[in-house]
């Protein structure tokens, strides 16, 4: 099955901000494009603030005037549903309401012939139950485009219980037609990306929550350290607190409250005071003209050691006995069965965030996962109440000599970075295993969609065999709830490697 023919005629239903985007997108492919709103005289104020937007193009010189001018006279407002008879493919983009949508598609597949292809841009509806209203259910399928649809290129193409192969197929190749980047996906809570990404948001509110950071600090280490390209604190403020939370609260209910997605009651107080981020002027920063700006902990300099020993490997961290050497500290290398720590002059040590906490051993120091720890600007540290300060003061003298700024925490199991990615990882295997989507596509959505350094699975190469699951593993046996519990998959994935490597 191949994607709409561009002689086909395209209708979308809302004419909100996701439903122009849509619009333009399909305009922009060539498909005369009808548009569609319940309260009389949006369609046309829509249909003129897409024309007002091929102008800001041409102004720019990304559009040529000639090709506006044709995508202007394909653009049509439509009065009534019935308008819609002819087109081959209808999205919607109406209020997130099952029953307004069932009742649009409902009355749309009255009206449409019966090959024509229905759509939903929902971002937390089950595709399925829309889908279930309608007689044939087959042609249903998810069109999941993300804001601003004209900029951003990822579509996820989401396939309900019932819907056809071929349906779920041309949607794909209709998507890629228009110049977007699609990933088909199962109808599951989140699809693919509000799936995968809630460890990002909920991993940096607990560690604010345990007081082991502040919103700046911990932004700043996702930022400098992980490679993301905003801070969870900072993104969540954009998008708004109550947008963040209502797609927490939805897939956290869609999944019968699984404590793998629990909200946070952190964020739950913020949208109650109405804080709602930079739209209201105030949410976890403050947005005011004038506002003292929030500065990440950074620690004051302090003197390198002379040298280190590195015991055992490193794993992903090995990077940083280079980077040491470098910086004109003697390194001496041990080999060891178990340890895989860096000893400082003093006696103490240094090792990578692994799901314990500093307080269950003499004078130990985590370090934080950095995404490349020679780029990396910033490395968190994190040390108990009984950690020698002299430790400490080696540890932060040591990074300093790499050239990081050092921002130290509290004693918080995995940190930061190393545990977000690690639950990552972890809701990527679980969502393979269970047929959602493939890792390519995973990985693909994860880039594209909220713009993460790597796919989850890159990262799971990356940080090699089991890095993800004990560490999870760790956190669990100190946090038994549920939420650390590494999935079957995730145990899978990392025995079946190990298996490997032991026989070969």
């Amino acid at each position: 099955m191949t994607a709409l023919d561009v002689s086909s005629p395209v209708a979308v239903v809302g004419t909100g901000t996701m439903g122009q985007g849509i619009a333009q997108v399909a305009l922009m492919a060539g498909h005369r494009v009808r548009l569609y709103d319940a309260v009389p005289g949006r369609a046309q104020e829509a249909a003129e603030a897409i024309g007002a937007r091929l102008d800001r193009l041409v102004a720019k010189g990304r559009l040529d005037a000639g090709d506006r001018d044709a995508a202007r006279a394909r653009l049509l407002p439509a009065g009534s549903l019935a308008d819609l008879a002819d087109c081959a493919l209808v999205v919607e983009a109406v209020l997130e309401r099952l029953d307004a949508k069932q009742a649009l598609f409902r009355d749309l597949e009255e009206i449409v012939s019966d090959d024509c292809l229905l759509a939903t841009n929902t971002s937390s509806l089950s595709v399925t139950a829309i889908g279930g209203a309608l007689a044939d259910p087959g042609r249903f399928v998810g069109l999941h485009f993300f804001n601003p649809a004209p900029l951003l290129p990822l579509v996820e193409v989401v396939s309900g219980f019932a819907t056809d192969v071929t349906s779920a197929t041309r949607a794909y190749e209709t998507a890629r037609a228009w110049g977007k980047t699609p990933v088909a996906c199962a109808d599951t809570p989140g699809f693919i990306v509000n799936r995968i990404a809630r460890p990002f948001y909920a991993e940096a509110f607990a560690v604010y929550e345990s007081q082991a950071a502040e919103p700046a600090t911990i932004d700043a280490v996702l930022r400098e350290s992980g490679g993301f390209r905003m801070g969870a604190f900072e993104l969540t403020d954009l998008i708004g607190q109550d947008v963040n939370e209502s797609v927490t609260h939805s897939v956290w209910q869609s999944f019968f409250q699984d404590v793998r997605f629990t909200p946070s009651l952190a964020q739950r107080r913020l949208v109650e005071s109405g804080r709602l981020g930079r739209k209201s002027g105030h949410g976890w920063f403050d947005y005011a003209e004038g506002a003292e700006r929030s500065e990440p902990h950074t620690a004051e300099r302090e003197q390198p050691p002379a040298r280190v020993t590195v015991e055992g490997d490193l794993g992903p961290a090995a990077e940083l006995v280079t980077l040491i050497r470098e910086a004109g500290i003697q390194v001496h290398e041990e080999e060891e069965d178990h340890g895989t720590r860096l000893v400082l002059p003093g006696g103490g040590q240094l090792a990578l965030a692994d799901g314990q906490t500093s307080v269950e051993f003499r004078d130990v120091v985590y370090f934080d996962l950095a995404l490349d720890y020679r780029k990396a600007t910033r490395i968190a540290l994190s040390a108990s109440q009984d950690t020698a300060q002299g430790t400490l003061a080696e540890a932060i003298g040591l990074f300093q000599a790499l050239g990081k700024d050092v921002s130290v925490i509290g004693d918080a199991p995995g940190m930061i970075v190393a545990r977000t990615v690690a639950r990552i990882i972890d809701l990527a295997h679980d969502a393979v295993a269970k047929g959602v989507a493939t890792e390519e596509d995973i990985d693909t959505a994860m880039r594209l969609g909220v713009n993460y350094p790597l796919g989850p699975f890159e990262w799971s190469r990356r940080l090699g065999r089991g890095f993800a699951y004990d560490l999870l593993d760790d956190l669990h046996l100190r946090e038994p709830s549920g939420r650390y519990a590494p999935s079957l998959a995730l145990y899978r994935h990392a025995y079946a490697t190990d298996k490997r490597e032991a026989t070969s």
